[in-house]
């Protein structure tokens, strides 16, 4: 199970999973509530959803803790990245208050616009064993936002080394693991480290 009521999250993640014959259902298909997220770091967040998904189903449950850091705003948003983007998910305001914030402390030139996403995995069985890993994905942050793809932040994120954002780019190129895509994005470099530790 998926410890997640995100779409955009969950869609990633069965991507990420189904070449290693696993099926997930989601915490939301279960009808499971969202815990509070109380930790101080993506990795006690994953945590927490994790296991509290995996008590409730009695189901190993997998859960993902990401967010966007941005070096100009001190690592704002950070864990607190879909909170920026309020209740109804608005991910289009939550773009342009980091834009305004930006302009605010002068980081117009790319090298000022450094930013990176987290991701933290964490798989936890009713028993109480977990595993966690992390990873990230560094890049440079434009404006205008460019693309449509992906979810959250993604058409502001341009991934060192390319030229198109995450939001320009198709699912497959962002996260799909070689040989078919580039495994660029932090959520597939995370799931990498996972899967050697608990599907292969």
């Amino acid at each position: 199970m998926v410890a997640t009521h995100n779409p955009g999250k969950l869609a990633e993640m069965r991507e990420l999973l189904a070449p290693h014959g696993v099926e997930a259902i989601s915490a939301g298909d279960l009808g499971l509530g969202e815990p509070e997220e109380t930790g101080d770091s993506f990795r006690a967040n994953a945590a927490i959803k994790a296991i509290a998904a995996a008590k409730a189903a009695d189901l190993p449950a997998f859960a993902d803790d990401s967010g966007l850091v941005v070096d100009a705003l001190d690592g704002a948003p950070g864990i607190y990245s879909a909170r920026w983007a309020g209740d109804n998910k608005d991910f289009t305001a939550a773009m342009t208050r980091i834009e305004r914030l930006l302009q605010e402390r002068g980081a117009a030139a790319p090298d000022r616009r450094s930013a990176h996403f987290v991701s933290a995995l964490c798989v936890a069985w009713p028993d109480g064993h977990i595993e966690e890993v992390e990873a990230r994905a560094d890049g440079t942050l434009v404006w205008p936002p460019r693309g449509t793809a992906g979810f959250g932040y993604d058409p502001m994120f341009l991934p060192d080394g390319h030229t198109r954002t995450f939001g320009e780019m198709t699912s497959v190129e962002k996260h799909g693991l070689p040989p078919l895509g580039l495994g660029l994005s932090h959520r597939a470099r995370a799931f990498v480290k996972l899967a050697e530790i608990c599907l292969d």
